[in-house]
């Protein structure tokens, strides 16, 4: 979706961020609902909502119901036989955990869970490649 029609489906109108590093790319932005608290951000990139990061909102879930503050078991149980544990997070002690849909019409789609001493800190989902992005739009 574009950000004009995620506000209008949504009902809630979605704000530039201004302080977002855009790794150089001038293509790529985030936006935020206008009754930003910080805990949600939408990455646009070449004019359309391409990833979705949840910062510290427990009470947004994925459809399996993940949420922060889940153990890292919790998420492997929910998705059994699709999670790629990843050594790379944001820092010490940190690691990512990678969900992969088995249906190949989402094959191009991923839910990276970061994981910190065992817990959900923070997720991410959206397409290839700007899920995968560690660093903002870069």
């Amino acid at each position: 979706m574009t950000v004009e029609q995620a506000s209008k489906a949504s009902g809630t109108q979605l704000i530039r961020d201004n302080y977002t590093d855009s790794g150089g790319n001038s293509n790529c932005f985030y936006v935020h609902p206008q009754s930003f608290s910080g805990n949600i951000e939408f990455m646009v990139k070449n004019g359309r909502i391409s990833r979705v990061d949840i910062l510290g909102n427990k009470l947004i879930t994925t459809v399996k119901g993940a949420r922060i503050g889940d153990t890292e078991s919790r998420i492997k149980s929910l998705y059994p036989g699709q999670i790629k544990y990843n050594g790379e997070g944001s820092g010490v002690g940190y690691h990512l955990l990678i969900f992969i849909p088995k249906d190949r019409a989402d094959s191009n789609y991923r839910i990276i869970f970061q994981i910190y001493k065992n817990r959900v800190n923070d997720f991410r989902a959206g397409k290839l490649p700007e899920v995968e992005y560690s660093e903002g739009c870069a």
